[in-house]
């Protein structure tokens, strides 16, 4: 919500009503939105997709950090990085190095190095995690990015775009609703706000990931019956049931046996 001067005339169809200057959200809409953005979400994540949140202002910094854990996803909640998405590959070479970092730090190199190599990997170290901890653990690029403040994160919606990657995002009064595939109207400075969409993304994601995980399961199963069936049955440890029909007459001529040795 921005006085009239600074609001995006794009945004008027999500504009419930104007007072003291502040133009007001349709809640309605809002909540109609996110129902269709959770659906969305939901998708992605059931078929093992990725959703990328992206919120680095600081009313949205540790809220999203938060939820992307608690669903498992990634998330970038400081300075967006130019071409973290565009130039995935060179972003991908200094995560690794990260990694290998991290791995360093474990096994003891560090304490193994004069104070001042170990002070400066320290802190090579710990400016990394900020900038990119949160995207640590993503193999390949976002199937779907959620983004708080879509002005501010411009950069990010712009490299979405030219790669053609979905965007959910919170879209405030002042911004371009234009560039964003599923746009949830919400008033991107309340922290309660931002806290609440959050957790429904993160919802949905659970949910789908249920889902991919419920099908996995059901793959494998019918993957081992399948392989059940090809598997050929060793008939020379079967037991056969004696054939009534075999049997009986045997069994009488047994007995006729038997009373003749009693008599004779």
């Amino acid at each position: 919500m921005y006085p009239d001067r600074r609001w995006h005339p794009k945004m008027r169809p999500y504009i419930f009503t104007e007072r003291n200057g502040i133009h007001i959200i349709d809640l309605q809409q809002t909540i109609a939105a996110l129902d269709e953005v959770h659906e969305r979400v939901r998708d992605v994540a059931s078929e093992g997709g990725t959703v990328l949140f992206v919120g680095t202002k600081k009313q949205a910094q540790e809220n999203l950090a938060n939820e992307a854990m608690r669903c498992g996803m990634p998330y970038v909640n400081q300075r967006w990085l130019g071409g973290t998405l565009t130039n995935w590959r060179t972003i991908r070479q200094r995560i690794d190095y990260l990694i290998n970092l991290e791995m360093r730090k474990e096994r003891g190199e560090f304490d193994l190095l004069p104070k001042k190599e170990a002070l400066t990997l320290e802190r090579e170290l710990a400016k990394l995690n900020r900038r990119l901890g949160g995207i640590k653990d993503m193999r390949d690029l976002p199937d779907m990015l959620f983004i708080v403040d879509t002005r501010r994160e411009a950069i990010a919606v712009k490299e979405a775009n030219i790669l053609g990657i979905p965007i959910a995002a919170m879209v405030d009064t002042n911004c371009d609703p234009d560039p964003i595939d599923y746009v949830i109207p919400a008033n991107d400075d309340a922290i309660r706000a931002i806290k609440l969409i959050a957790s429904k993304i993160a919802d949905a994601v659970l949910e789908g990931k249920q889902l991919w995980e419920a099908a996995l399961v059901e793959e494998e199963m019918e993957e081992m019956e399948r392989v059940e069936e090809l598997i050929p049955v060793d008939t020379t440890q079967r037991v056969f049931e004696p054939d009534e029909e075999v049997y009986r007459p045997v069994e009488r001529e047994a007995l006729l046996l038997a009373e003749e040795e009693r008599e004779g």
